[in-house]
């Protein structure tokens, strides 16, 4: 399941802010706003494929770099909130 997350951040990463270019040094641990590919309508882009690929709810207050600015951090984040959406169920 892991892998599939972070194929499909990395994925979404590729064809929406690096347009298809698949020739990039990006990392699961790269950081996506100080290597200049995401900006902050990115970030809102970026929640919305979130919120829509994986069922989850972003509140505004998880939007911050410690969950959004890099692939091992997204995918942490989402892993998080996945299992604290099955806690509350």
């Amino acid at each position: 399941m892991s892998v599939d997350i972070r194929k499909r951040i990395f994925d979404f990463i590729v064809e929406n802010f690096l347009f298809g270019d698949t020739e990039h040094d990006l990392t699961p641990e790269s950081s996506l706003i100080e290597n200049d590919v995401i900006d902050s309508t990115g970030v809102l882009e970026l929640v919305a494929f979130i919120e829509e690929d994986f069922e989850i709810s972003v509140d505004d207050t998880d939007i911050v770099p410690d969950n959004l600015d890099s692939v091992a951090t997204i995918e942490a984040f989402i892993k998080r909130k996945q299992v604290d959406a099955q806690s509350a169920a």
